[in-house]
C-alpha cells in the first residue's frame, strides 16, 4: 500500500484523527438534538471522515452529497466553482451540516453556502476536518473543525495527490521528490 519513501512528514496520526472524530460527534450530537439534520458530503474527499463521523453521531440523520470542481490553476482554487453533482434532497426548512475534508482559501466554501442558502434550509452549519485558515482568501464561518494545519501539501485520510493516497488512515506531506517525478 503505502511505502516509507512516500511519506515526508505525518502530521495527525490516525489515533489523533479517531479521538477528534469521536469528539466532533458528540458535540454534534448534542448541537443537534431533536433537529431534523441533513449530513452533506463534499465528494471525494470527505467521504472516509463523513463515514467515521456519521458513525460518533447519535442522533438520526439523512445522508446526502454535493460534488463540486473548482478549476484554475492546478495547486490552487480560483474560485470559479461547477457543480457536478447537486443534492438529491430538498433541504429547504432542514438542518444542513456540510462536511469538509479540508478549508483552504475558503473560495469553493463561500460559493457553495451561498448556493445552499439560497435554498431556505432552518440553519446551515460547516464541519471540516482540516483547516487552513493561513491560506484563507473568503471569509467563512467553520462551525467545527478537527485540527488546524499548517500551510503545507496534505494527503492521506480521504485527501489525495494524483488520486491516491485517499485510503491511508492518517494525514501526512508526501516526500517532495513524487511531485519532482523522481519517485514512483
Amino acid at each position: 500500500m503505502l511505502k516509507n519513501k512516500e511519506i515526508d512528514e505525518i502530521l495527525i496520526t490516525e489515533e489523533q484523527i479517531r479521538e477528534k472524530v469521536a469528539e466532533l460527534g458528540k458535540k454534534i450530537t448534542q448541537d443537534y438534538q431533536g433537529k431534523d439534520l441533513i449530513f452533506i458530503g463534499v465528494l471525494r474527499g470527505a467521504i472516509i471522515f463523513m463515514a467515521d463521523l456519521a458513525r460518533a453521531i447519535s442522533i438520526p440523520m439523512i445522508f446526502d452529497f454535493i460534488a463540486i470542481s473548482s478549476y484554475g490553476a492546478a495547486t490552487e482554487s480560483s474560485g470559479v466553482v461547477r457543480i457536478l453533482k447537486d443534492l438529491d434532497e430538498t433541504i429547504e426548512g432542514k438542518d444542513v451540516l456540510i462536511v469538509e475534508d479540508i478549508i483552504d482559501t475558503g473560495l469553493t466554501l463561500d460559493y457553495l453556502l451561498r448556493i445552499l442558502k439560497s435554498r431556505k434550509p432552518a440553519s446551515l452549519k460547516v464541519c471540516t476536518l482540516l483547516n487552513k485558515s493561513a491560506r484563507r482568501k473568503a471569509k467563512v464561518k467553520v462551525n467545527y473543525t478537527g485540527f488546524d494545519i499548517p500551510d503545507k501539501f496534505v494527503v492521506g485520510y480521504g485527501l489525495d495527490y494524483a488520486g491516491k493516497f485517499r485510503n491511508v488512515p492518517f494525514v501526512f506531506t508526501l516526500n517532495p521528490k513524487i511531485y519532482k517525478g523522481e519517485l514512483k
